[in-house]
């Protein structure tokens, strides 16, 4: 194994700009006059179409080699570590609303980095798995 990456699923930006559309439609439809409504809905509006965005400009979320990693930092930046710069990789699991869910947190020394199986398109406890197994001893 030399190499692997894990990218946001091709459905997720699909919501959220669905989920955008159906926002300024109902702040549309429901305004009334009223501009402040209005100014609202086109906020979230912007809020989820530029959440989506960031997930078709950047939907590689993690790449790793025997080097090192690479992974998306703010909007659209890219950071390179290497391995030696990775103090640990662990998974968060905690139970929400009836449910488990898993965080992937990579441990950069200054930096903690957070990672969602949304934005993974896999389990975290997949990719700590192989992140493990693609890190030196």
């Amino acid at each position: 194994m030399d190499a692997c990456s894990w990218r946001v699923p091709r459905k997720i930006p699909i919501v959220k700009f669905t989920a955008a559309a159906g926002v300024l439609a109902i702040g549309l439809l429901f305004d009334d006059g009223d501009v402040v409504r209005l100014v609202l809905a086109a906020m979230v509006t912007a809020g989820l179409a530029g959440w989506g965005a960031r997930d078709l400009i950047a939907p590689v979320r993690i790449a790793a080699d025997t080097d090192g990693l690479t992974v998306v930092t703010g909007l659209a930046g890219r950071r390179r570590l290497a391995w030696s710069q990775i103090e640990g990789v662990r998974v968060d699991t905690r139970p929400r609303l009836g449910m488990r869910t898993e965080t992937l947190e990579i441990d950069a020394g200054d930096t903690i980095l957070l990672f969602s199986e949304s934005d993974l398109g896999t389990p975290p406890s997949d990719v700590a798995a192989t992140l493990s197994r693609l890190s030196p001893p």
